[in-house]
């Protein structure tokens, strides 16, 4: 309920340091770098059965008989068990580079789902949209296609701006998430320019995990879950 709340509140919204003693170095000497993009590998055969590429959007409603075993993490929300170690050790390593990064929203029940929905087709109503479950549905999933109910999707924001708009992705918090989650299986699965093929608005705040391999081969390729799974 406590996700629902958070979620919510958004839908009303809207050293110093002593100078290093120099270093000869030999003019043969090649600087190093760091990898800060998925690097070029041999693209990973797709298994559809694969749990962790399950497709969930508009025109994938989750399975009928669909079960998740979940892991409790400390804010009070929950993920899929499977995906707990990897999500843990990025937001550590996050922590590390100084990045407050606060999880506002996890797995979701079928009614916790529904009641988010019904809200924004609420609200959607009240601005005069004609089509107003059209409109909500670009938001907010309706009930049984929402990533959220899979236990591998995450909304995640900076801790000094928790807003789910646009503007979180001028956040640093957000900034590393872009640029680090597919190390550790995460991508961000609702781009700007992917809004055609997911069928859902862009949120730079919603993180899926999808598995170290294909999150790699989807960034190094600039492509959505629907596209890497030759469904754009």
């Amino acid at each position: 309920m406590r996700g629902a709340i958070v979620l919510l509140c958004v839908l009303a919204a809207g050293c110093a340091r002593h100078p290093a003693p120099a270093v000869r170095v030999a003019p043969e000497s090649a600087p190093q770098t760091v990898q800060t993009t998925a690097p070029e590998t041999t693209a990973p055969a797709i298994d559809r059965t694969d749990w962790r590429l399950l497709l969930v959007n508009p025109w994938n409603p989750l399975p009928e008989d669909f079960q998740v075993e979940l892991a409790a993490l400390e804010s009070g929300f929950s993920v899929d068990q499977r995906i707990y170690d990897d999500l843990q050790q990025m937001l550590g390593d996050a922590r590390k580079d100084g990045m407050e990064l606060v999880i506002c929203s996890a797995y979701r029940t079928l009614e916790q789902q529904q009641w988010l929905y019904d809200a924004r087709v609420e609200r959607a109503a009240a601005e005069g949209f004609a089509e107003p479950g059209v409109e909500a549905g670009r938001w907010v999933a309706k009930p049984n296609t929402s990533e959220h109910q899979t236990g591998l999707a995450l909304d995640i924001t900076a801790a000094q701006y928790r807003c789910l708009t646009e503007d979180q992705d001028q956040t640093p918090e957000q900034r590393w998430l872009m640029d680090n989650a597919w190390r550790y299986g995460f991508i961000l699965r609702y781009p700007q320019d992917k809004c055609a093929i997911t069928g859902i608005g862009y949120e730079p705040w919603h993180y899926r995990y999808v598995g170290k391999a294909a999150a790699t081969e989807m960034t190094r390729r600039g492509l959505c879950l629907e596209e890497y799974l030759g469904e754009g």
